[in-house]
């Protein structure tokens, strides 16, 4: 049986735990109880939201970082290190 959330999630950890709670009742039950399952996906549905939220914010902040220094980003850097091991003997 779920649990009623009525607390709003604010964190990523909350909506986290409210995800991997639902999933856990989801995989372990023997029988669907249908009586719970629309609280069990509209708790999921805002929680992920929450998540997604967080996991954007965070990568926004972290190209606005990178972008503010004068570390080179990820993907020119990755791209000139393929090229560099292909000029390269493996040995």
């Amino acid at each position: 049986m779920t649990r009623k959330t009525t607390q709003t999630l604010h964190t990523f950890r909350q909506a986290y735990d409210v995800l991997q709670t639902h999933a856990s009742t989801l995989r372990d039950q023997t029988e669907p109880n249908i009586d719970d399952l629309l609280d069990i996906v509209n708790e999921s549905v805002a929680a992920y939201k929450v998540c997604k939220q967080r996991i954007d914010a965070v990568e926004k902040a972290l190209a606005e970082a990178l972008d503010a220094s004068d570390i080179p980003d990820l993907a020119s850097a990755a791209g000139q290190a393929d090229e560099d091991a292909d000029l390269d003997p493996p040995f």
